[in-house]
This record gives C-alpha cells, structure tokens and sequence, in this order.
C-alpha cells in the first residue's frame, strides 16, 4: 500500500473551510479530524479559498502535513440584486448553494489539475458542499470518506420553518433538493462520518445500509479560562449563519425585554464574526454588545453567567455549547440546540422553548449562583469525558485505522 511518493497509507484531505485557526464550529471539526490523520499517517491538504483572500494553506501549523495545495474560486459579487440573479439561477438549476458555490468549473479544473497523477489509501471530503468532487477524488483515492458537519436537508428543513418569508420558500426547495441529492449520493462514500447519532439516524433514513459512524464534535482539551465572571449573558457562533440570525432574532424580540427590565446592569454580548447580519436585529440596545470576531473566544465566554443558545433550527451539534461546557459556564438551550448532545436537563444543561420559559430559566440561573457552578461543573465533565480530540480520536481508532487497513468500513 503505497502513495505517490512511495510512503505507506498516505491521505487526502479536502476541505472547502480553512482548518486553521480555530475559530468557529466547522474549523474546529476539520482541525481535529486532520490532527488526528496528520498524526497517524502522511496527510496532502487540499483547501479552497476566494480569489484575493487568505490562504489556508498559510495557516496550517508547520509540519502537520507533507503538501498543502489551494483552490481558488473566482469572487462573487455581494450586491442584494447580484444574490438575488445568482440564487435564482441555483433553483432553476436544482442546485444548493454550497455546493454549486464550491464546485465552480474554474475550481474544479484546478483541483483536477492538483490531483492528476497522485494515488492515495484514503481521502476525507469535509462538508457535503463538497460531495461532488467524490468522482474526481476516487480516481486518485482507494477509499473515500464524507465528514458531515449538518445534514443539510434537515438544516433546511428546519429553517423553513423558522425563517421569514421569502426566505423560507427558498429553503423549502433546497430541503428538497438536499434530499434527492443525500438519497443518492451518502451511499456512494465509503464511509459518511455523523456528527451525532441523532444524524447518523437521518443518514440512514435517506440511504439505507450507507456505513456511517459518529465523530462528536469536539475541540482541544483546555484548562478552564481564570477569568472573573462579569454582569453578561452570552451567545456565541458566526452571526451570518442563518439559524444563529433567527436565534438571536428571537431572543432579542421575546426574551431579553424581559430579562434587561428586571436586571439593570445586565449586559447580553454576542459573541463572533459578522456582527453587521444582526445589526438590524439588536438595533441601538447600549445594553447589547457585538464583540465581533475574537481571537479566542473561550475567555470571553468564561465570562458570562449564562450562555444562553436560543436556536430554532440546525442540524449537527453546536459547538458554541461544547466551548460553553469547557468554559465550565451553565448553559441554556433549546431542545434543538442542544440535539445529539449528551445532555441531562437540570444536570448539565438547562432546556427552555417558549419565551415565558426562557425568561424564567435565565432568571433563576442568574439569581442562583450555586446552580451556575453546578451546571457548569457537570457541563465540563461532560466534556473532559467525550467531546475533546483526545476523547474524539479515541471514537476515531475504532473506525479509521480499519477503513485505512482494508477495503471494510466499521460503522458504530
């Protein structure tokens, strides 16, 4: 079993998301997933990035990979009415965005040009915005694996039900179309990665006696931030996501009046990059901050009393509550929010749906201080025990040393 330069087992890891740095949910899932591959055998890195921006090849840590390639896809234009003509052309053409997005013609005949000629054991596809490159990586890959970050037929199924109109008459096809596309093509990998059983049941759903096992998503394993707890709320995540849009949508308009009344001092802080998709949303609150990106956003999450993670729609897991956990901070959330987590209403999370509920479970918290540490007590065992790398490549060993050592998937 060699690879191209004649070393044993050699990867491929494509990813349409820069691994490195650490900041945000995808980014943390590829970097462990990488770090556990680039540990165990010789990893070739494949990223993709926009013509004029950064190159993520540049932010990988030295030496974690032999070769590190970029895609560039040609720049967009921003404008509503350039979105509005690029959209429409998608649903005429019965495609998702993503994927059409990342499978540019002029992306693609790169990659096919960086991979001609070389030979892999195996290759991981992250996303499956990517999942149209599964031919052109089998022809220089024996075995081909699908990381899942959502099941994006669930995720837009969700927010059609939560996004405004017209919004929500767009997702609704995509639902569709996500379906008809996960149907046919999940079974094709040799093996789908899930980011929870929750989805691993969804991919089974759609396509029966596909192998698929559970990767948790997971970040480094950290000691708890030293920091003081401050008179703050928080929510964190990239706030250009749509669910995160509608999350905080809902609890600026039917929660946090409410809360700010009754605690004069209490500052709610929004926590991530694109602070200007909710600008909108929050309006002039002095009380509501927008921190914008952050290095490092445990810190700041360590702050807080609460975090609270109000989502409507999703799928995979919310890493905001698993860096919430690590931050040893007690957490509220939808049930949603916290979907294919392993929670414990009252023990390691505290779950609220309706606004009254919201508010009376954000009170309570913040008058209780003794609860708060024995959520975010609870909270941080949870994730020592499953959901940092060590915890994950753990899961990992079961299944990929396997993969890489035969023809045979080993699906848990």
């Amino acid at each position: 079993m060699k690879g191209r330069s004649g070393e044993a087992e050699d990867v491929l890891f494509l990813s349409p998301e820069a691994p490195f740095p650490l900041a945000g949910g995808g980014a943390m899932r590829s970097a462990g997933l990488l770090r556990y591959l680039a540990d165990r055998y010789t990893v070739d890195f494949l990223g993709f990035a926009v013509e004029g921006g950064g190159d993520p090849s540049a932010s990988l840590p030295d030496g974690l990979v032999r070769q590190a390639d970029t895609v560039w896809l040609p720049r967009h234009g921003v404008s509503l009415g350039e979105r509005i003509v690029r959209n429409t052309s998608r649903v005429i053409r019965g495609r998702l965005p993503l994927m059409d997005r990342f499978s540019d013609p002029i992306a693609a005949a790169q990659a096919q040009n960086i991979l001609q000629g070389r030979r892999y054991r195996l290759a991981v596809i992250e996303h499956f915005w990517c999942a149209d490159y599964l031919q052109m990586v089998r022809e220089a890959a024996d075995l081909v694996v699908l990381d899942l970050h959502n099941v994006e037929s669930a995720l837009h199924a969700g927010c059609a039900q939560t996004e405004p109109w017209p919004q929500r008459v767009g997702h609704r096809f995509f639902h569709r179309r996500a379906e008809q596309l996960e149907r046919r093509m999940f079974a094709q990998f040799d093996l789908v990665l899930a980011t929870s059983r929750t989805d691993a049941a969804r991919v089974r759903a759609l396509s029966p006696g596909v192998l698929v096992s559970v990767m948790p998503n997971s970040i480094p394993l950290r000691e708890v931030p030293d920091v003081p707890e401050s008179e703050v709320i928080a929510f964190s995540g990239n706030l250009e996501y749509h669910p995160n849009v509608s999350a905080v949508r809902f609890f600026a308009t039917q929660v946090w009046p409410g809360i700010r009344r009754t605690h004069n001092s209490l500052v709610w802080r929004l926590i991530g990059k694109n602070p200007h998709a909710v600008q909108d949303v929050v309006g002039a609150d002095p009380r509501i901050e927008l921190s914008g990106e952050v290095s490092d956003a445990l810190p700041e999450i360590a702050k807080a009393k609460v975090v609270v993670v109000p989502l409507l729609a999703g799928s995979g897991t919310r890493v905001k509550i698993v860096e919430a956990w690590a931050a040893a901070r007690p957490v509220i959330s939808t049930p949603i929010g916290a979907e294919g987590l392993p929670i414990v209403d009252g023990e390691n999370i505290v779950l609220a749906e309706t606004p009254e509920n919201w508010m009376k479970q954000v009170l309570q918290l913040l008058e209780d201080e003794r609860s708060r540490t024995n959520l975010g007590a609870a909270g941080r065992v949870t994730f020592e025990r499953e959901l940092c790398w060590p915890a994950t490549w753990k899961a990992l060993d079961a299944v990929i040393p396997p993969l890489a050592a035969s023809s045979r998937a080993v699906a848990i």
